[in-house]
């Protein structure tokens, strides 16, 4: 890649040495302008993959800037986003917003009367502020679709067409989506022209990285009490547990710590801020595990995570795959349980 020396910089600094497959097929007609279909999941570097060349573009063309507007499914993957934006953009008199729902819509809206690079932001929340009159959707030249089929599974797909209708000025378009649906592909079509396809198989990379077993329940065995057996072990110090049911997951997380087994729970009925700090536990070992739902979880890009437990069996093989991503990422490895009652 050939990046502007702070840029580069700032990756080094967050202890990248060289490009993940996505980013190394993508980066030079990224920054060349071209239109993007990227089949790939989450642990595979794409975030990175759209920030970075839409960095190195603002960098080289400084005197004739442009904005950027990133759609994504989950309040989680919008905050993920915006982070490594910070981290990536450190130095660089750039700026970036985030806008999710769950924050003050107010807020935001007093927050829009300054000049952003970048805005992230969830469907809702955007179209929202884009009625209001305080998003000018015509402004953007670059549109970023990330995990594009989960946006389409959560009913997205009005407010995209909404949003997007109002992008005159349009230039480029990025799509990403971790699995390819032949379903999708008119819709896939109708928004993205003459795309580039870079198709990574990061299900079979992902498997790679994660060892990965099932633990039988049999009649009459006391399923809670497998997992604390399972959690004995020293080296699984960073657990997600997914469950099916939000209720399911307030009960596991009341059960492990009165079990002493320090742990908290994210989905869809707590507020931002308590997703948000329970992800911050996570994160400084304050917790071990998180106890998650797969919206709640989709997005969350965690290092070192010893260990998936699927405590429910997930709906299909792309939310197990999605779920086994969050361990064995950056090369590193993983183990992943599966219970079967």
């Amino acid at each position: 890649m050939q990046l502007q020396p702070q840029l580069k910089a700032n990756i080094q600094k967050m202890g990248f040495v060289s490009p993940t497959e996505i980013q190394d097929k993508t980066f030079d007609k990224l920054v060349e302008g071209a239109n993007l279909i990227g089949i790939a999941n989450t642990g595979t570097g794409k975030t990175g993959a759209f920030l970075i060349p839409i960095l190195e573009n603002l960098l080289r063309n400084n005197d004739d800037r442009f904005q950027s507007l990133i759609i994504v499914p989950t309040r989680e993957l919008a905050l993920q986003v915006y982070d490594e934006f910070k981290k990536l953009s450190e130095g660089l008199k750039l700026r970036a917003a985030c806008y999710i729902g769950g924050t003050n819509v107010e807020k935001d809206v007093r927050s829009l009367n300054n000049y952003f690079d970048l805005i992230i932001g969830t469907p809702g929340r955007l179209l929202d502020l884009r009625n209001r009159g305080s998003l000018k959707t015509n402004r953007f030249e670059v549109l970023v679709l990330d995990e594009f089929d989960k946006m389409l599974d959560m009913g997205f797909i009005r407010d995209i067409r909404e949003l997007i209708s109002g992008m005159k000025q349009r230039k480029q378009t990025l799509l990403f989506s971790a699995t390819k649906d032949p379903k999708q592909q008119t819709i896939i079509n109708e928004i993205v022209k003459n795309p580039f396809i870079a198709e990574i198989h990061s299900g079979d990379q992902s498997s790679k990285n994660v060892e990965q077993d099932i633990i039988r329940v049999e009649e009459g065995q006391d399923k809670f009490k497998l997992l604390l057996d399972l959690l004995e072990n020293p080296d699984f110090d960073r657990v997600i547990l997914f469950t099916e049911t939000k209720h399911l997951a307030n009960r596991l997380a009341k059960k492990l710590n009165g079990a002493g087994v320090k742990s908290d729970q994210i989905h869809g009925n707590k507020s931002q801020n308590y997703r948000v700090n329970a992800l911050e536990k996570f994160k400084n070992g304050t917790i071990r595990i998180l106890v998650a739902t797969d919206v709640a979880a989709r997005g969350i890009d965690i290092s070192n995570v010893s260990l998936v437990v699927n405590y429910q069996l997930p709906k299909d093989f792309d939310t197990y795959i999605h779920r086994v991503g969050r361990t064995g990422r950056a090369g590193k490895t993983g183990m992943a349980y599966t219970f079967v009652d």
